[in-house]
């Protein structure tokens, strides 16, 4: 493969504490790179240096000449009186400024300036541009192109930043939290379009489901230094655990020979002049390698929840509307003792207001929620926690409690408590305006936590946590004594942490699923497959024989021809998909998620049958 970047000794520190010093990697075109570390390491800067917005303090970064290089931040920023067209439509090139001009003659009704338009877009071979701007646009929910981006909330903003560099088509593609703010449709419309992409891909995400299914590289910062690992995220956590397994060999063997070299150090420490000065310098360097015995990430919270008794709550046909958008309508439901359930549903269908109706912050419509006296609600919300910037960690939680106490027997400092969550001694004494925005969030949990809350409710609780700090919090509720509730779009947090899934459709209906959103997936896809396929069977047969004998005497159109070639890729991808599953339940191997695998292959089944039907009538026109 063809290099594409190549850095060399990169080194960046912020006053004395470096990130990283002198990291060196390679990426290749066609590489799908996801790049891990804890938050506060760096993983941000580092994609800021590669995109040329901030300045490295030493090395070098080589790209390959006329890259195009396309980069999402993880709070991008625009002009906020600018439109939505005028943000993904902003560049100079022909294609933008013809497909700019078409737009607005829409809607100004201007009837010569929309002739002018439509020949100026007829003239760049636009229409293509045109139609992926609007697809785009509308996978990612943004369908009023003519609102001004300071109108739009942050998840809008970030949408549209990501809808912008994809219409771009950059060859490289830098993305900084993608899945942040997408709902699990788009998440996984994401997924497959980076897939199949052939553009160059470096990202950061918590969303190990997302890290899986794109990535076949791995790159983690740790420890001031990067590792590389050609393969998915599984082979990535296999050899890490290896890695670490036999760092911590070489630092154990270490300490072993530390002894022995102490014990010559002290002896006649009057005549330690006279000893070798090479092997007292081998003494210093061995004490430092001593000291570098790695935690293996394995940290856990041992955390027990207040009692809680039978009663939780019971909700008596709630309803609750605003104007005419409907989020409940007469809904009943009695939460039972040590329930944990996930919400799930689109952007704007009131997944963090029923969260608010239970606990109390907005009223009502019509109908209750009856809530048990031994209730104790923790709740870590999507807009966070307001903390004072001037204080140390340590200080924000002793200002709640010098000591935390679980029980009679568990009692932790605020330090002790604090490294439970990856802060150690050293980030305990940052003042809080130093964190990263991820480390910011994982404070906040702790926090959350220390009140020994019996009912976590937790909206949206993976946003820029690193993967770590969630590892260390699904193990919690997978042995929380309590109940919970999770809204997420996390779909790999979703699946350890909950037993049943309530699905907000809209306009008040909310489905009940007995199983995690996987299971819940698997279900959807079998039944709309069935509803095709009935569909398809009681379609009538005039209507296929008149699909199927159009006049093929002439040429195909533009539009015709772009979707054969499109068609010919998306056949060629679906059998390679099919032979893959083909393989796997020839393997005679124990197949975990059975279910969902032999929906797909029904659906490949379908989809490819088709498909290639479309095919054959296209190239009988060719």
């Amino acid at each position: 493969m063809a290099a594409l970047l190549q850095v060399e000794n990169l080194t960046k520190s912020y006053g004395y504490d470096p990130l990283f010093t002198g990291i060196s990697f390679g990426l290749d075109e066609g590489d799908k790179v996801g790049l891990i570390a804890k938050n506060g390491t760096g993983k941000s800067t580092l994609l800021n240096l590669l995109a040329g917005v901030e300045s490295p303090d030493g090395g070098t970064m080589i790209y390959r000449n006329n890259l195009r290089i396309g980069y999402l931040q993880q709070n991008p920023e625009f002009e906020s009186a600018k439109t939505v067209l005028e943000v993904c439509l902003e560049g100079d090139d022909e294609a933008s400024v013809a497909v700019r001009a078409y737009e607005r003659s829409l809607t100004s009704g201007d009837a010569a300036a929309m002739t002018q338009a439509i020949q100026a877009v007829d003239n760049s071979h636009a229409w293509d541009y045109e139609a992926r701007f609007k697809q785009i646009l509308s996978q990612l929910k943004i369908d009023n192109f003519h609102q001004a981006v300071g109108e739009l909330s942050g998840g809008q903003v970030k949408r549209v930043a990501l809808a912008k560099i994809l219409i771009d088509e950059p060859q490289f593609l830098i993305l900084d939290e993608p899945t942040n703010h997408l709902d699990i449709d788009m998440i996984e419309w994401l997924e497959s379009y980076l897939k199949r992409s052939t553009m160059t891909l470096l990202m950061v995400t918590h969303d190990r489901y997302f890290l899986d299914n794109i990535c076949t590289k791995i790159m983690e910062l740790d420890q001031q230094d990067i590792f590389c690992y050609d393969g998915s995220y599984n082979y990535y956590l296999e050899k890490r655990a290896e890695r670490i397994e036999a760092q911590n060999a070489q630092v154990e063997k270490a300490r072993n020979l530390l002894r022995t070299e102490l014990e010559w150090m002290r002896r006649q420490p009057q005549a330690r002049q006279h000893k070798a000065q090479y092997r007292i310098d081998a003494f210093y360097d061995l004490k430092e390698r001593a000291r570098g015995l790695r935690e293996k990430g394995d940290v856990r919270l041992n955390m027990n929840s207040a009692y809680i008794g039978k009663k939780i709550f019971i909700a008596h046909q709630v309803s609750k509307a605003f104007g005419d958008k409907v989020i409940l309508k007469d809904f009943e439901y009695t939460f039972a003792r040590y329930e944990k359930l996930g919400i799930v549903g689109d952007n704007g269908v009131g997944k963090s207001t029923f969260i608010k109706l239970l606990l109390g912050e907005i009223p009502c419509d019509s109908g209750s929620f009856e809530i048990g006296k031994t209730v104790r609600f923790g709740y870590y919300s999507q807009e966070g926690m307001h903390f004072d910037e001037d204080k140390r960690v340590i200080d924000a939680v002793r200002d709640v409690a010098e000591y935390i106490y679980f029980d009679e027997k568990t009692q932790y400092t605020a330090a002790q408590f604090l490294n439970m969550f990856l802060f150690s001694n050293n980030e305990q004494q940052k003042l809080i305006s130093k964190l990263s925005g991820g480390e910011k969030r994982r404070l906040f949990l702790a926090m959350v936590l220390m009140s020994k809350p019996n009912f976590l409710i937790l909206d949206e609780p993976t946003n820029d946590l690193d993967i770590s700090t969630l590892e260390i919090l699904e193990d919690y509720l997978s042995k929380f004594k309590g109940c919970v509730i999770i809204v997420s779009h996390d779909r790999f947090f979703m699946d350890r942490t909950v037993d049943h899934t309530f699905v907000f459709t809209g306009d008040g209906v909310v489905k009940d699923f007995p199983g995690n959103y996987s299971e819940y997936r698997a279900w959807k896809d079998y039944h709309e497959r069935l509803a095709a396929e009935q569909a398809r069977a009681t379609a009538k047969p005039k209507e296929k024989v008149q699909h199927n004998t159009r006049d093929n005497s002439n040429k195909l159109s533009f539009k015709e021809r772009k979707e054969f070639e499109a068609l010919t890729v998306e056949i060629e991808q679906l059998t390679d998909e099919k032979q893959q599953l083909d393989a796997i339940f020839a393997s005679g191997e124990i197949i975990t998620d059975m279910d969902y695998k032999s929906a797909r292959y029904s659906e490949l089944q379908s989809l490819l049958e088709e498909k290639e039907m479309r095919w054959l009538v296209l190239s009988e026109k060719e």
